[in-house]
């Protein structure tokens, strides 16, 4: 007689998962931002015992030009074993890769060759915003009853964004998530608490105001995000803003704890209008009602104006511009990515209130072009970027490119692509690993990586 069993890759807990084996692949969204080739899901090997290891094994082109594929994620994951919508005959098996720029959502299937993944479906664009009422998907997150897409705007693309749903075996569209989004104007990222029934959205902009590039006029005008909305997860409601207040622009990644009896998470600003620094703030359950309070402030760094991008001249200052963050399963370190000073900066959250930093690292930025050692000495630019950290906590990876058009306003000669990684000590500490270091074709850059199996960012637990 035979029986189902779970995925081996869908852990109850995440203390379960960091005991799991070690990724051997990632896989990396990479794209062309002449729009000129189709943008590709790069296959990179991480095994250190393999001849290939630190090199690009794979690329799955995509169909069409234009995508910009961006952010994008498993179809199920350690979520389906949750009580309230359980599904554990299903399989860790497909990736949803949407483009942000063209809206077209393809499904890679990574079985049963990992390193040669096969596209089997592809929604189109006019698909996507009949079907969702949404168009740029930015987010993608398996969750206990589906797979839910953060999109930045409406069907028309003019107009706010919010979340649809996709099946995660059919990988057919719902439809929009919400019943009702109250003051929720703006969109970018969205994760939960299942725990405490709660979903958190987090704030960019409309197409208009990043497709092109940063609007200066936006930014300083205090107009791009900066609030976080809180909703019932199950009736679908909104409930409540928090407002970081103009000055805090570009309210992006949303991390909250891994351990669901935690009611709380993280979230980075970008940019100050006040003085170029970055923050962090923690969001808490207080009572019946969500509060947040910032608890890491990182300084811009004075600089000659002669070595700015004209964006940043007048300033004579380089920004950190955290653009990413991380958390480790165990919910002890919190990883940040400081895209215009080139730092990647550990920090202990073991006692949220109050992190440590312990470690940091620095490659590329704009001011510093630091190398590493396999660069041959050479200056690097981009930045630490999209970062992800592996089940155990033991490794660090990150690329360095943000968005195309966005790219060149603060790096306008042009980001040349790589990932890179790094080592992280138990009780807190980094250090490069001179041995990896992927250099990408110049056709492409690369952004989002996700680790075969799961990783600190994909998945959410029910069970502490």
């Amino acid at each position: 007689m035979a029986t189902w069993k779970p995925d081996p890759t869908f852990y109850p807990s995440a203390r379960m998962a960091g005991d799991a084996p070690k990724e051997t692949l990632a896989y990396v969204a990479s794209f062309d931002p002449t729009r000129s080739v189709p943008d590709a899901l790069d296959v990179v090997d991480l095994d250190p015992g393999s001849p290939d290891f630190g090199r690009i094994v794979n690329r799955v082109a995509m169909p069409n030009l234009g995508d910009e594929l961006h952010h994008f994620g498993w179809n199920a994951c350690s979520s389906c074993l949750c009580p309230n919508a359980p599904h554990p005959h299903s399989e860790r098996r497909y990736l949803v890769v949407p483009g942000l720029r063209s809206s077209r959502i393809h499904i890679v299937d990574t079985k049963p060759d990992p390193r040669h993944p096969q596209i089997v479906r592809v929604h189109e664009p006019r698909d996507v915003a009949e079907q969702a009422g949404y168009t740029r998907p930015h987010t993608v997150h398996c969750g206990p009853e589906g797979i839910y897409v953060v999109s930045l705007a409406n069907a028309e693309g003019d107009a706010p964004g919010g979340i649809f749903l996709m099946d995660h075996e059919t990988f057919d569209i719902r439809g929009q998530w919400e019943i009702d989004r109250g003051p929720q104007q703006l969109a970018y990222d969205g994760w939960w608490h299942l725990g405490y029934d709660t979903v958190v959205t987090s704030e960019w902009g409309l197409p208009a105001t990043f497709e092109n590039g940063l609007v200066p006029e936006v930014l300083l005008g205090g107009q791009y995000g900066h609030q976080l909305h809180f909703w019932d997860l199950h009736t679908r409601r909104h409930k409540q803003t928090l407002d970081f207040g103009a000055e805090n622009q570009l309210v992006f990644e949303l991390r909250p704890a891994h351990n669901p009896t935690r009611p709380y998470g993280f979230v980075n600003s970008v940019i100050s209008l006040k003085d170029l620094s970055s923050s962090i703030w923690q969001w808490y359950l207080d009572g019946d009602q969500w509060a947040a309070r910032k608890i890491i402030e990182i300084p811009a760094e004075p600089a000659d104006p002669d070595l700015l991008p004209p964006l940043l001249k007048g300033f004579s200052a380089v920004p950190p511009l955290v653009t990413d963050i991380a958390l480790s399963l165990d919910d002890r370190f919190l990883y940040v990515s400081c895209w215009g000073t080139g730092d990647l900066r550990q920090y202990d959250v073991s006692d949220p209130e109050h992190p440590r930093l312990t470690g940091t690292v620095r490659i590329g930025g704009i001011v510093s072009r630091a190398t590493h050692p396999k660069a041959s000495g050479r200056p690097l630019n981009g930045g630490p970027q999209m970062v992800e950290v592996s089940r155990d906590g033991s490794r660090v990876y990150f690329t360095n490119s943000l968005y195309g058009v966005i790219d060149e306003q603060f790096y306008p000669d042009g980001v040349k692509g790589w990932m890179v990684k790094l080592d992280a000590a138990p009780g807190g500490g980094l250090a490069l690993d001179g041995d990896f270091f992927v250099e990408w074709p110049d056709t492409h850059r690369p952004h989002q990586i996700r680790l075969e199996g799961g990783d600190c960012s994909s998945d959410s637990y029910c069970y502490p």
